[in-house]
């Protein structure tokens, strides 16, 4: 019975305006608050950092809710019990691969469910900075934006990586870094395998070449800061259509799985060509480990479903009422006393709100991703 109520919920067509209208709404007020509170960067900068992490969960939360609660996915932890007590409890990066839409999002709900989602960062392209809410919590939160200019980029690393190092204990850092640099298509994987046959690298099967310098270069920065780099490969059902954020915002359930292994960074090798022939290895393993899942249905570590917390579910309650009790109170007024050009303005900045919250979903989409390749072929030209 509840479970056909909560159907019927999800099928009211309002619903998906609402949920962005939750996330436009809150995210614009926490970014307010994170603007205000630059304030205290100057006064504490220790509590400056603690409170960005309070208030930036709650914009991530947003999307933890929607898959967790809402959609009612949920992803499978596959991992050694012995790397699994280390999540959470360190400062570390991920190495994710990036074959889906929402890869990323299955990461994001791990980080939540070991609550470091306010303190997870990624490396991203400096452009995003600009995006409204999500770039701009970015930004406050000290994502590592690259400028894709080698040295510019390592001094861009290098402070970063010594940002993250100072954080106070217990607000763990997660850095989440995606080597392929673009998700996959059937194009950009034929011209990857291209790529390896003309280096003599391992062809992947599965998996774009990884781009190795970002990695290499973090690396030479995090040993004796970092004590951990974690190998993450996401994976779907193959028989089932591949998940995307739209599916997620309409409520489909989508069940991930993700198989985790740890590396101490100490026990990884120094130089630039010998770091880029370890990650080349690692997306070898990966490649291997994502063939055996689909032929199986699992991977090769043992699974766990890791218990979901319910912090980004009262959050969202939150910010519904905080944000929903006034919009109802509006549009009670507007329609039983409201002009015909109040309600004309009103519909005109729906349409434009739920543009502008197409056009961030559009950011996850595979066919707007970024070229690969590219910089080999114009080399080539040259």
């Amino acid at each position: 019975m509840a479970g056909s109520f909560m159907q019927q919920i999800k099928g009211f067509a309002l619903m998906p305006f609402l949920l962005c209208y939750v996330f436009l709404t809150s995210g614009l007020i926490v970014n307010f608050l994170l603007l205000c509170n630059l304030i205290v960067k100057h006064i504490n900068f220790d509590l400056y950092r603690k409170i960005n992490y309070y208030l930036v969960s709650n914009i991530w939360y947003q999307f933890t809710f929607v898959a967790q609660w809402w959609s009612g996915s949920d992803c499978i932890l596959y991992m050694d019990p012995d790397d699994r007590r280390h999540v959470g409890r360190e400062h570390s990066m991920y190495i994710c691969n990036h074959i889906y839409e929402i890869d990323w999002l299955m990461a994001w709900i791990l980080a939540q469910r070991y609550d470091v989602a306010g303190n997870t960062k990624v490396y991203a392209k400096s452009v995003l900075k600009y995006v409204p809410i999500l770039g701009w919590a970015w930004y406050f939160s000290e994502t590592i934006f690259l400028k894709r200019n080698l040295e510019q980029d390592k001094e861009i690393i290098s402070k970063s990586i010594n940002a993250v190092s100072t954080y106070p204990d217990g607000f763990w850092v997660t850095l989440l870094l995606f080597p392929e640099g673009t998700r996959r298509t059937p194009e950009k994987h034929k011209r990857s395998q291209e790529i390896a046959r003309e280096k003599g690298y391992p062809i992947l099967k599965h998996h774009l070449l990884p781009r190795t310098k970002g990695f290499a270069l973090s690396m030479q920065h995090m040993k004796g800061k970092i004590p951990a780099v974690y190998d993450c490969t996401v994976a779907f059902p193959p028989n089932e259509p591949e998940p995307t954020l739209m599916d997620i915002i309409k409520g489909r359930k989508i069940l991930g799985h993700m198989r985790v292994k740890r590396y101490e960074t100490q026990m990884l090798p120094d130089g630039e060509e010998e770091l880029g022939d370890w990650l080349r290895q690692v997306y070898n393993e990966k490649d291997d480990a994502l063939d055996q899942f689909y032929k199986t249905g699992q991977f090769d570590l043992p699974g766990v479903r890791v218990p979901k917390n319910a912090k980004d579910l009262v959050s969202f309650i939150f910010w519904s009422f905080l944000t929903c009790i006034p919009l109802f109170y509006y549009l009670t007024v507007l329609f039983l006393a409201g002009t015909v050009y109040q309600q004309i303005l009103f519909i005109a900045v729906v349409v434009i709100a739920t543009f502008i919250v197409r056009w961030m979903i559009g950011f996850t989409e595979i066919k707007k991703s970024s070229e690969y390749g590219q910089v080999e072929s114009q080399k080539k030209k040259e």
